[in-house]
Order: structure tokens, then C-alpha cells, then sequence
């Protein structure tokens, strides 16, 4: 974590470190400044960064399997680069009460770097899915912190619409430069609007499944939710669990820092980024009377479909005192950010509640 900067170490096995949401203020998100998620351990090829006889296998439910090295993804393929949101599952999940096991995440585990590679629709068109696909199942080569080398540390998979969309790519680079150790070299999926999970890290192959992907960390209550609303701390049994899927619309403020002393009367900047896991963000309000009245923030574009929104506002304190900068995102759909947490689910998942920041106006 020496090449890491600011970010808050949750777990050192597997490594887990977020990052506090004044460092995430960049419209691109940095290397040193990308939140840490790891399930097991970094292989020792991304250690060494040796990328010598890598293959991507496609196999399962298509008609023309395919071994391709990262040449062949090179050459073989349209590249892109694309601005995508990568947000933890649990993203939040310090928040909930009762609370549940796993990392704490408060609101740092998130980012939008550039990733540079092929569309993942592109390479699976060429390995002709048949009509009786259902699901992917990814799969990499992270070692299982038992280091048994038979164990899946984690084998996630999306619907097979969601990886024929247009948006999924299969990455070799990061902000220009390989995908760092921590963050899944030499290859990795990103997934946008999904949670991070399903974006394998050090990817080894996609397998078509004619049924929703079982593989590790895709069954009992790992990234799954309640089929219907339940009560703080319900046992919920495993087959009223469904896969979490898309994910909520959600925003920061990444400047000021919270707690930061401000001029009163006079006007402020407050910005942040705002997300949603359907795509574009509608619109963007502040609130710094505890949500009793709304400021609409000019809301930018995005330089591409699942990249951050910025948003930016000027607000005015009126006199001395303590006061928070409440911030509330509104999806394409109509649904804004809640106060709170959202439904309560045994694992902690989905907390799209409102950030907020001190200001101490003086």
C-alpha cells in the first residue's frame, strides 16, 4: 500500500482499503486514489507484472470457443477507452442497523478510472452465443487465501443481455498505463452498473451458462437480496435471496472537506460526482437545512455512458454556526437517494443513502 495515498485499510487479508471521498475530487480517478477489493490473494504473475503466455478462454454455450492471448484481443478487435464507474457491492454497509459481516465500507469504495481494452460483446459475437445462453461465468487466477490452487477465490457472472450490451469491456489498461497487480493485471472485465464484483480481476476465461452462473461468491447470501422487503435483521431464507443486480443511484461530495471552516454570507462551492446503475444521472440537489429545502446543482454530462456525473453548486450560509451539505442524485427513472439506508438485506448491500459533509461557517 506504500504507492496507495490516503485510502483507509479495513483488511489486510485479503487487502481492503477505501478511499475518503475528498481524495476522490479527480474526474478521472487515479491509480493511487482507486479503492482496494480483494477476495483472495494477488497471484504472483501480477506481482512480477508478467503477462508471458496469457490466454482468455471463451467457452460454454457458444459455438466457436476461443483461446485468444492479449495480441490477439489488440489486434483482432475495436480498442476502446471508456470512463467507468467500479463500486463495491457493499459499498456503504457501515451504515446499516443491525449491521452485517464484511468490510465497513462508509462511502469509499468507489472510483472511475479509464479502462482501455475491447468491448466484451465484440468477443463474444465472435464466439457465436447460442440462443440458449442465460447467464456468464467469469474466472481468473488469484490465489484463495487457503492456497489451495483448486478453489475459485471468486466466479461472479452477469445475465447474458447485460454482457451483449454495448457498455462491458475486456481491460488491459488503466489510465493509460497496465492494469496494476492490486487492480487485475494483465486483464480484468469491467462491468459498469453492476456491482464490482462481477468485474473479474486477473481474467483467465468466460464461460456461457444455460442457467444463472453458480460459481463462487454467487450462491447463499453473497451479493444477493431480499425478493421482498423484510425488517432490520430478519433471517431471510436462501431461496427468497435473488442476485443483486443493478445498482442505485448514488453521488458524493469530494469537496470541500468535511469539516472544513467557510466564509458566512458568502458564496461557497460545493461539488462532487454523481452515478446510477441505469446509466445517466437526471438530476442533482444539495440541501444545508437538514433536508427541509433543495438547490438544484448544475449537473455536467458525462464524457460517457456508466462514467461519473460532475456536479458542482454554490451555497450560502447565513450566519455562523455548524451546518451539512446534504446531497441527492435522481436517476433517468425519477428515483432519488434516500435519507437513509434503504431496505435493510443480511449482507449490507446497496446503500445508496444520501452523502453529507460538516461545514463549520464562520
Amino acid at each position: 500500500m506504500v504507492d496507495k495515498d490516503g485510502l483507509v485499510v479495513l483488511s489486510d487479508r485479503p487487502l481492503n482499503a477505501e478511499t475518503p471521498a475528498y481524495l476522490l475530487d479527480a474526474d478521472v480517478t487515479p491509480y493511487e486514489h482507486m479503492f482496494v477489493r480483494m477476495n483472495g490473494l494477488v497471484p504472483q504473475s501480477a506481482l512480477d507484472a508478467d503477462a508471458t503466455g496469457w490466454t482468455l478462454t471463451i467457452d460454454g454455450e457458444v459455438d466457436k470457443p476461443l483461446e485468444l492471448s492479449i495480441d490477439d484481443l489488440k489486434s483482432r478487435f475495436e480498442n476502446v477507452t471508456r470512463a467507468l464507474v467500479v463500486e463495491c457491492g457493499g459499498n456503504g454497509r457501515a451504515y446499516f442497523n443491525p449491521g452485517s459481516s464484511g468490510n465497513q465500507w462508509t462511502m469509499g469504495a468507489v472510483g472511475c478510472p479509464e479502462w482501455t481494452g475491447v468491448r466484451l460483446r465484440d468477443v463474444l459475437a465472435e464466439a457465436g452465443v447460442r440462443n440458449s445462453a442465460v447467464y456468464t461465468g467469469h474466472y481468473g487466477n488469484d490465489v484463495h487465501l487457503s492456497g489451495d490452487t483448486e478453489k475459485d477465490v471468486i466466479s461472479r457472472g452477469v445475465p447474458i443481455e447485460k454482457a451483449m450490451a454495448e457498455d462491458g469491456v475486456i481491460a488491459w489498461a488503466m489510465n493509460g498505463q497496465e492494469i496494476p497487480a492490486l487492480h487485475g493485471f494483465p486483464l480484468r472485465l469491467v462491468i459498469p452498473g453492476y456491482p464490482a464484483s462481477v468485474s473479474q480481476k486477473y481474467l483467465t476465461r468466460i464461460t456461457i451458462r444455460d442457467r444463472e452462473h453458480d460459481g463462487a461468491k454467487m450462491t447463499g447470501d453473497s451479493y444477493r437480496l431480499p425478493a421482498y422487503p423484510v425488517a432490520p435483521g430478519t433471517e431471510v431464507p436462501e431461496e427468497d435471496m435473488v442476485v443483486m443486480t443493478e445498482m442505485p443511484v448514488k453521488s458524493l461530495v469530494t469537496f470541500p472537506r468535511t469539516g472544513t471552516e467557510v466564509a458566512s454570507g458568502s458564496p461557497t462551492e460545493v461539488r462532487g460526482h454523481a452515478w446510477a446503475g441505469d446509466g445517466d444521472v437526471a438530476a442533482m440537489h444539495v440541501s444545508v437545512d437538514f433536508g427541509q429545502t433543495w438547490q438544484e446543482a448544475q449537473l455536467d454530462p458525462p464524457p460517457n455512458r456508466f462514467a461519473w456525473q460532475r456536479w458542482r453548486a454554490n451555497i450560502t450560509l447565513p450566519q455562523a454556526g455548524y451546518y451539512e451539505v446534504w446531497a441527492r442524485a435522481t436517476d433517468q427513472k425519477g428515483i432519488s437517494q434516500p435519507v437513509t439506508t434503504p431496505g435493510w438485506n443480511p449482507r449490507g448491500y446497496g446503500n445508496n443513502m444520501q452523502h453529507r459533509i460538516a461545514l463549520i461557517a464562520t
